[in-house]
């Protein structure tokens, strides 16, 4: 098997470009879904890992995947799925993490999993006077929150 370094990188913008459609900011790179991408004589093999097992966005994530790697001239791809190690929220980088932020979903803390939940920011006003309204959001891997101090609603992305 031969791999071809500028091909690789090229295949990997190519995929890397995918935006998760449950969160259009985020694209999967950004959100540390994709994990490899490798390019050799017989194909493009991709691996991503989901954030949730049962996450309904992977089809739709590995079909964009092909579909971009097709438009940039790769004929034969491939797209693993692989649970382990788990996807944490560590994973989202901090370009990522941003672009939550500014689209209005609080970012997870850096830190990791916190089993008290102290506060969680308000992405409008930066208020620490919030409460969650309901543990599932828009989408399972969300909970709803609301500032007291604006009064806006907002997605807060759980830590795992």
């Amino acid at each position: 098997m031969v791999t071809h370094h500028a091909d690789a990188a090229r295949a990997w913008s190519a995929a890397a470009a995918v935006v998760d459609p449950e969160v259009p900011v985020l694209s999967i790179d950004d959100l540390g879904v994709l994990r490899e991408v490798t390019v050799s004589d017989d194909g493009v093999d991709v691996v991503i890992t989901p954030t949730y097992s049962g996450c309904p966005a992977m089809d739709a994530i590995r079909e964009d995947v092909v579909r971009a790697l097709t438009a940039a001239g790769f004929d034969e791809v491939r797209v693993r799925l692989v649970l382990s190690p788990a996807w944490t929220t560590d994973w989202i980088n901090a370009k990522g993490r941003a672009a939550l932020k500014e689209y209005g979903i609080a970012p997870p803390s850096a830190a990791g999993p916190v089993s008290v939940r102290l506060s969680v920011k308000c992405p409008h006003c930066g208020s620490l006077d919030t409460r969650e309204v309901a543990h599932f959001g828009s989408t399972s891997c969300k909970a709803l929150f609301v500032c007291r101090g604006c009064g806006e609603p907002f997605d807060h992305f759980k830590a795992l």
